[in-house]
């Protein structure tokens, strides 16, 4: 039986995140530049480029949003906004598939350690933050209370995935779910 291999776009794409994710965990990612990159990965800066079109795109990526949206808009519109995003996210937490673990931890880590990073981080969560608090307002609910929760409950995603990434003994889910019952359970 032949196992079929992802199509080689795929696999270069894989190839080049791969030697940057270990290039900024040796070197820091302030550290690494595209050519390093490219060179380790056996390609041109050019190739880098038509797969990532920022260098930070190389660890900045989340392609979680529409079941993010769709999660919250599944739960009781009598709950609060708060408890609403926090039980949404919950539940589309547990409806993925778990990550690579480690991978993601280093990919975590490397934001965490890099002040830019963790910058574009934040600029990134603000598209995921938008469409949260459309979702809700969509639903009935104000601008504020919509902007407040969902702010809220990627705040705490994102400091509990950087407490995670820098403790190897801690699961991936136990961390992110603490933090969504956390702001659930009102015990913040």
């Amino acid at each position: 039986m032949t196992v079929a291999q992802p199509p080689k776009r795929a696999r270069t794409r894989a190839r080049i995140a791969a030697q940057a994710l270990d290039l900024f965990d040796r070197q820091g990612y302030e550290e690494t530049t595209v050519a390093q990159i490219a060179s380790a990965a056996g390609v041109t800066e050019m190739t880098v480029f038509r797969h990532f079109p920022t260098k930070e795109r190389l660890v900045l990526d989340d392609p979680y949003d529409p079941v993010i949206a769709a999660a919250i808009s599944a739960q009781p519109r009598a709950l609060a906004p708060l408890a609403r995003t926090a039980r949404g996210l919950r539940r589309a937490w547990q409806d993925l598939p778990e990550p690579d673990g480690e991978q993601v931890r280093r990919r975590v880590r490397v934001v965490a350690r890099s002040q830019s990073l963790r910058a574009s981080a934040w600029r990134n969560n603000a598209d995921t933050e938008q469409i949260i608090a459309e979702q809700l307002r969509g639903d009935g609910v104000g601008a504020l209370p919509a902007r407040v929760a969902a702010s809220a409950a990627l705040a705490a995603l994102m400091t509990a995935l950087y407490e995670w990434a820098e403790h190897d003994d801690i699961p991936l889910s136990d961390v992110v779910l603490a933090a969504l019952t956390t702001l659930d359970s009102g015990d913040a």
